[in-house]
């Protein structure tokens, strides 16, 4: 999985009762996009994640 800075992270919830998060790519640690990325939640919480098959990212078009 690949991202750049400004593109959109929605983690599914595992399960029916656990709401999706969203959030923002603040930055990637990775190389060439790839995974740590450093995301900015909607609820203001701030994270290191390496995204699994639960997660899609969201392009940002500039």
């Amino acid at each position: 999985m690949q991202a750049s800075v400004g593109d959109r992270l929605c983690v599914r919830g595992k399960t029916v009762e656990t709401p999706d998060r969203f959030g923002v790519v603040i930055e990637v640690r990775g190389a060439n996009g790839d995974p740590p990325f450093l995301v900015r939640f909607d609820d203001g919480h701030e994270t290191l994640i390496f995204p699994g098959t639960d997660t899609v990212v969201e392009h940002h078009v500039a």
